[in-house]
């Protein structure tokens, strides 16, 4: 078991929220459920995405989520930032420079694993551009970041 476990506060949805996530990244499921007697509804569960765990409560209306937690995705190619972008994105809010609200209110950035190398590169004017190709981004695209940052 992992030390630290994400716990997400919904407001009814948990389940609803496992099935979407479970259903989008590969390696995934949903763990345990744990059910109220009566009525049966969802209090807690755990899942797990590509072998990460996670915790959901349904909380009640209390709290709800801010971009200023998000859950960082690391994508090998295009497709994979093309496909979660889409995914996560359904029902929620495409943003800038790499960053979705999914419909639950959950914020994610889904990002190349190349931007690391091109926005901290050794040539600062490469960097920069990169930079600044980034910012006028919605869903990051690999090959333009390439383009802006060798000029």
């Amino acid at each position: 078991m992992q030390k630290i476990t994400p716990f997400l506060w919904f407001d009814g949805n948990a389940e609803e929220a496992m099935n979407f996530y479970t259903s989008i990244f590969k390696n995934s499921s949903i763990v345990s459920i744990h059910r109220a007697g009566g009525d049966g509804a969802v209090i807690t569960g755990t899942f797990q995405l590509n072998g990460q765990q996670f915790m959901a409560l349904n909380g009640g209306p209390h709290f709800t989520f801010s971009p200023a937690i998000s859950f960082f995705v690391d994508c090998e190619t295009q497709e994979e930032v093309d496909e979660l972008w889409e995914k996560l994105s359904a029902g929620g809010e495409q943003e800038r420079c790499g960053w979705v609200k999914d419909k639950f209110g959950v914020s994610w950035q889904v990002i190349p694993s190349i931007l690391g190398e091109l926005l901290y590169g050794p040539d600062p004017v490469k960097s920069g551009r990169a930079m600044q190709a980034m910012l006028q981004m919605g869903k990051l695209d690999i090959e333009k970041l390439k383009q802006a940052y060798h000029g």
